[in-house]
């Protein structure tokens, strides 16, 4: 800790001690008074509450500091350009981008800073258990995590009591949920595979459960063969759930709203989703819908999830990097970084943040918990060009499971392309 408190200047002293900010158990430091009062923010939000939220955050900030704080909003699809080029060309002193592979290619470029001290300094392995894997990068952490999206089971209490239904724990339950549920003249698994990416999600969770994170993590980023043997069982139990019309008939018709549809008219029992699931709901039907992780398929193996997760970055080109690193910490006290998230409604990164009365993502924060560790989504982890060739690969596998071998040599050429 920071201990020259004694060069501030009284007054911004005093106004810490009156409105009750600390800066993240930090005091500011003379570097961060000599350097220019400036600091820089570029995000990337759509929600307009949310990018109030993080100016008044940075409007804090900045009074506390004796800093003024600037923050540009851009176009969230817009960003995903631009920030390959002001990286580089102009970097700001923070920025908002995603964690997990698409961290990775920026660290690897240099152009994000190592914060593994701030991590270490604040105890952030705390409360933030496996989802701090999602912006570590060699054992050093790039970034912090925000919130994000936790993906698994979703259904309507109500239609399981009516029909007597139980929550699958096991692979092998499956196959009663399919028995029970088509009796019930029920769709088991309600999946609309249109737009490809939630047969990535399918896809993850069953390797995440019979292979584990470091293979999946491995196949991601191309290291493992599409052909691999580690597979086989992936897609020997996915083609058995297939040919028990376990999931929607004619899946590829329908994108994932008018499947989740299914689900909110009690035609399906389940569906493997992220928690904006509710969006599908009306507000009066929230009070019956519960979440359940993936069933266990291998015993003994830990229990990892998918969770796509956003994250905040100090750029290695900041003219401010003391500065910087003080916002970091003052942005993720918990009930900033609780302000922040709340209007979007994602899964708060830090296990002590507050979420309010939204029981979808109560039930999300509480599974979260018991978490091992987390890979994101597929077309995510993977490079842009291979998770389009595997989700394509994927949806044709879900209509015409016996043309699995033509199909993984397929996505083995594109990786093999792309990885070398």
């Amino acid at each position: 800790m920071i201990n020259d408190a004694h060069i501030l200047r009284p007054t911004r002293r005093r106004f810490l001690q009156s409105t009750g900010i600390a800066l993240a158990s930090a005091t500011l430091s003379s570097p961060v008074i000599a350097q220019n009062r400036q600091l820089t923010i570029i995000s990337n939000r759509g929600n307009a509450d949310q990018r109030a939220a993080l100016e008044k955050i940075a409007a804090d900030f900045g009074k506390a500091a004796g800093l003024t704080v600037t923050v540009n909003n851009m176009d969230h699809e817009a960003h995903k350009t631009a920030i390959r080029n002001y990286l580089v060309a102009s970097p700001p002193d923070i920025c908002f981008w995603f964690s997990g592979s698409r961290m990775r290619s920026f660290v690897e470029k240099g152009l994000f800073d190592d914060i593994s001290d701030l991590v270490q300094k604040e105890n952030y392995a705390d409360v933030l258990g496996g989802t701090l894997g999602s912006v570590t990068v060699g054992g050093k952490q790039y970034g912090l995590p925000t919130g994000g999206i936790l993906w698994g089971l979703f259904y309507r209490q109500d239609t399981f009591d009516q029909h007597g239904l139980t929550v699958p724990k096991t692979f092998d339950d499956f196959f009663t949920l399919a028995e029970q549920s088509k009796k019930a003249g029920l769709v088991p698994m309600s999946m609309g595979t249109k737009d490809q990416w939630p047969c990535g999600g399918w896809f993850d969770h069953m390797n995440l459960r019979i292979n584990g994170l470091d293979h999946h993590m491995d196949l991601m980023a191309g290291k493992v063969k599409y052909t691999d043997s580690s597979l086989k069982e992936v897609f020997d139990k996915w083609e058995a759930l297939i040919k028990a019309d376990f999931f929607t008939p004619n899946g590829t018709s329908y994108a994932w709203d008018p499947a989740a549809a299914a689900l909110v008219q009690k035609k399906a029992a389940m569906m493997d989703l992220g928690n904006f699931i509710k969006y599908a709901f009306p507000a009066e039907d929230l009070q019956h819908v519960r979440f359940a992780p993936f069933p266990t398929i291998k015993a003994g193996m830990e229990q990892y999830e998918d969770f796509s997760v956003d994250s905040i970055h100090l750029p290695s080109g900041s003219k401010n990097k003391d500065a910087a690193r003080e916002f970091l910490a003052y942005f993720y006290k918990p009930e900033n970084l609780s302000a922040y998230l709340s209007p979007e409604g994602n899964v708060p990164a830090r296990s002590d943040c507050t979420i309010g009365n939204d029981p979808i993502l109560q039930m999300a924060v509480a599974e979260l918990k018991k978490v091992k560790a987390t890979a994101q989504y597929y077309d995510r982890d993977s490079d842009p060009d291979l998770a389009q060739a595997g989700l394509k690969g994927f949806q044709e596998f879900m209509v015409k499971p016996e043309r699995r071998d033509n199909i993984l040599q397929q996505i083995e050429r594109a990786r093999q392309r792309i990885h070398g």
